[in-house]
């Protein structure tokens, strides 16, 4: 259940905000449809339920905010435009990278693909995607978890009419099984034939909360749909018995063989056919712009002629008369249709069969809004959209709306709409999660590592670090006058930093970088998460392959000088030991530095800067503090140490602690474990104020 109580979006600037003290309810166990047109504000309510815009209000989901609940994605499945996902990445690598976040095995990827029909498409790119198949996916995403809410933003904008039947069937079978569905929509018609409540917004406001039976009646147009070979016929015939008898009938002509009739019954058609001896091949009631309220199995709506024989209503020739006898024209018809062709034009106006917009003829085009085909003299009363904008008289926000009294027997009947359990079986949805498994510090690690190793990304830059390292190490030996030391690790003495440790810095700021661009936890609580845990695992990733990157890039450079130089240049220098904890704690320090800007700045540009503003920028400024004679060395730290704590060190570790001592005192290393601290700093902060607010 959803409550949604006072969203209100800020205002903005010379315009009146986008939401303004919307409230409403959306049951468990019913599909709620939340309609209006574009710009009504249905997407920043959305927005502002799930957290991901700043406003007023609150929603509540079974009882909680989305910020109080400890798993949102167990709880809410959200579907907001296409799928948050990089481009690169494959259907399955996405789905197994969210169930790692999620704590779930990697078979519930398979299942829910198996349910959604994207089992032969699972090795394909996310970027090669269709319409139809981002949307299947996004519903998978939603549904991985096996949330009780799903939340979704106009899910069918785009899709085929069979995409389209599919997913309201998820929908309605998610709800059949004790679930919430709140979708969006920009189009009546769906919102009746779909939804079990529909709330209708204009200009960021609730205007109405009805059931759907009540929002048919006010604002979908009943009437009869008429299939017969002689529609011009039967249509006259229509008009000249409505001008005799006085009332107001519109006959709309949708093209071909087919009519609009509103005004009129089935009865009264079906009968004025009889008498004249017409053939009608369909004759069934419908709401306006809304398709056939009988039950269709799907192979029919598309177009299987047997099916679509079977589902169709014939009106057969008169009993007693004989069937291979001719009748004839009916003189009296023939003059009446005659009147009806020499009707002035403005008396009648048949609606021409509408295109879409691709093209494609509508196979059922709504009635006409302006001055149709009324005949009599009785006034005609449009019940359209238009004249019912305001709340419902017996409903409210937030409560349900109880049907009206019933109508009179002049009245005619309101034809139900179909549901979508009627128009055949359900889709199947993914098997429930009986057992979910405890919360693991590792969950952010498997996703983390999913994520890194799920595109060609990481790849492609270590490789290009290795060739570029190889290559410039050749160059500086041949030039000469680089030591050795700078010379393994390719780093000149005009480059702020070694090509190991850049590429390094951008893997780092790719790994938050990436979250901001292509955020796939979106769903979870806005952009990126900025939990402790999750940042914990980029750095620990971020570590090891900084370090894995490091080695292969001096071995590298000492391969490709022995194969061009000779063994002169590869000997091992007798400091190894602070050399290459100098060499390691460099890189490291730059993978970590990329990870916090990126975090901070949600931005890999931005990472990727603040690795190289350390070197030309934090450098000099410490370089300039620790001038001046007053600064005294750190040189013998590791013996005075020991001879305070009275112990001696196991395995030479003064040594070690030499060497770490000797590199924080550097210029570069004291500049970049400051630029560490203060990233840190900045993330932590940044992680309170999310939470505060």
């Amino acid at each position: 259940m959803i409550q949604a109580i006072g969203l209100t979006s800020n205002p903005r600037k010379e315009f009146p905000p986008a939401v303004d003290d919307v409230s409403f309810e959306a049951l468990s166990g019913r599909v709620t449809a939340l309609l209006g047109a574009p710009g009504a504000g249905k997407s920043t309510a959305l927005k502002l339920m799930l957290e991901l815009q700043q406003g007023r209000g609150v929603a509540y989901f079974r009882g909680r905010p989305l910020h109080r609940i400890a798993h949102p994605m167990r709880e809410v499945g959200v579907l907001l435009g296409d799928v948050p996902g990089h481009p690169a990445r494959t259907v399955r690598g996405h789905l197994r990278m969210l169930c790692a976040a999620a704590g779930l095995p990697t078979r519930r990827a398979d299942e829910v693909l198996e349910v959604v029909g994207l089992v032969s498409l699972c090795e394909a790119r996310l970027n090669t995607l269709s319409r139809g198949m981002d949307r299947r996916l996004g519903l998978a995403c939603a549904l991985l978890s096996d949330p009780h809410t799903l939340v979704l933003d106009d899910p069918a904008a785009g899709l085929a009419v069979r995409e389209g039947r599919w997913l309201h069937g998820i929908m309605r079978a998610h709800a059949d099984q004790g679930g919430t569905v709140l979708f969006t929509t920009r189009e009546p018609k769906e919102a009746a034939r779909t939804a079990d409540r529909v709330l209708t917004l204009e200009g960021g406001r609730l205007v109405a909360d009805q059931e759907v039976a009540d929002f048919s009646r006010t604002r979908l147009r009943p009437r009869i749909a008429v299939r017969t070979p002689h529609a011009a016929r039967l249509g006259a015939l229509l008009t000249k018995e409505a001008r005799t008898a006085r009332r107001s009938v519109e006959i709309v002509r949708e093209g071909g063989n087919r009519l609009s009739v509103y005004g009129s019954t089935c009865a009264e058609i079906g009968e004025t056919a009889f008498r004249h001896g017409i053939l009608v091949h369909q004759l069934a009631d419908e709401i306006g712009d809304m398709g056939p309220t009988s039950a269709m199995p799907p192979s029919a709506v598309e177009g299987d002629p047997e099916s679509a024989e079977n589902a169709q209503t014939s009106v057969q020739e008169a009993e007693g008369l004989d069937q291979g006898q001719d009748q004839g024209p009916d003189p009296a018809l023939v003059e009446g249709y005659q009147a009806f062709a020499e009707e002035p034009r403005e008396a009648v106006a048949v609606a021409e069969p509408r295109t879409l917009a691709d093209g494609v003829p509508e196979s059922n085009p709504a009635p006409l809004v302006g001055p149709g085909l009324h005949v009599g003299s009785a006034p005609h009363t449009d019940p359209g959209p238009r004249a019912h904008l305001g709340p419902h008289p017996d409903s409210a926000p937030g409560a349900h709306s109880e049907p009206d009294t019933a109508p009179s027997p002049d009245a005619h009947p309101e034809p139900r709409p179909a549901r979508a359990s009627e128009a055949g079986p359900l889709p199947m949805l993914p098997p429930p999660i009986a057992v979910r498994s405890a919360p693991s510090p590792l969950r952010p690690l498997r996703y983390e590592l999913r994520r890194a190793g799920g595109v060609g990304t990481a790849y492609v830059t270590a490789a290009a670090v290795l060739v570029t390292s190889a290559l410039m190490a050749v160059l500086l030996a041949r030039i000469g006058h680089t030591p050795q030391p700078r010379l393994l690790a390719a780093w000149p003495r005009e480059l702020p930093l070694p090509p190991a440790a850049i590429g390094a810095g951008l893997l780092g700021a790719i790994a938050f970088g990436d979250e901001f661009r292509h955020p796939a936890l979106a769903a979870d609580r806005g952009t990126v998460p900025r939990r402790l845990g999750l940042l914990v695992a980029k750095l620990l990733v971020a570590a090891a392959t900084a370090l894995l990157l490091a080695v292969l890039a001096v071995g590298c450079d000492l391969e490709v000088l022995y194969l061009v130089y000779g063994p002169e240049l590869i000997s091992v220098p007798a400091d190894w030991l602070p050399l290459g904890a100098s060499w390691v704690g460099l890189v490291v320090g730059c993978s970590w530095a990329g990870v916090l800007a990126a975090g901070v700045f949600r931005s890999t540009s931005a990472g990727l800067a603040a690795v190289v503003a350390v070197p030309l920028l934090v450098v000099p400024l410490v370089q300039k503090v620790l001038e001046g004679s007053s600064v005294r060395s750190a040189v013998g730290f590791p013996m005075r140490l020991r001879e305070l704590v009275l112990v001696q060190w196991p395995f030479g570790g003064e040594r070690h602690l030499e060497a770490v001592a000797r590199a924080i005192t550097q210029p570069v290393g004291g500049a970049l474990l400051l630029s560490l601290v203060a990233l840190l700093g900045a993330y932590v902060l940044t992680n309170l104020r999310g939470r505060v607010r």
